[in-house]
């Protein structure tokens, strides 16, 4: 009795259970995709932190590109000159020219190294705001999943344009 029972309650509750999937199984998450990569390339947001970022780095790129001339013209003009110059004024020119490169090394190693620093700065801001944007279209369009990386998205899920339209106001 206790075995037939023990079977009989497995077999309602396998019966349950089975009946119960197929209406789990028509319930479909909802699922969107947003390109990260089109957002820092096409949000206002974006574009106006590259800007700033242009405008502050401006004077620095310049003086850059001017040291840069200038160690061009010299290594130019102790190229043209080499052969009539004593071995004294020819080393005493390489050692200046040395020097003004390794500066230019040094002062554009640095130039870089801010920028970047800078530049991820600005993505931050533009990242949570674009986060948080996201997460309000998510829970007002009922998503259940949004994703920022994928090998392939339908245009179908893609929200990316809704995203850039909220980021604009």
């Amino acid at each position: 009795m206790t075995k037939s029972f023990l079977s009989l309650q497995t077999v309602v509750m396998a019966a349950c259970l089975f009946s119960l999937a197929p209406a789990h199984a028509q319930e479909s998450s909802k699922i969107a995709f947003v390109s990260t990569e089109r957002i820092f390339r096409e949000a206002a947001p974006a574009k106006a932190a590259q800007s700033k970022l242009e405008a502050e780095f401006a004077k620095r790129d310049r003086d850059l590109q001017d040291m840069a001339a200038r160690l061009k013209t010299q290594s130019d003009k102790l190229d043209k000159d080499a052969a009539v110059l004593s071995d004294s004024d020819r080393a005493k020119r390489q050692r200046d020219l040395s020097d003004l490169d390794k500066e230019f090394q040094r002062k554009q190693r640095e130039f870089r190294e801010d920028l970047n620093q800078r530049r991820n700065e600005e993505l931050a801001v533009v990242l949570e705001r674009t986060n948080k944007v996201i997460r309000q279209i998510a829970e007002a369009e009922k998503y259940d999943i949004v994703f920022q990386e994928a090998v392939y998205a339908s245009k179908r899920i893609d929200i990316t344009d809704k995203v850039l339209k909220e980021l604009a106001k």
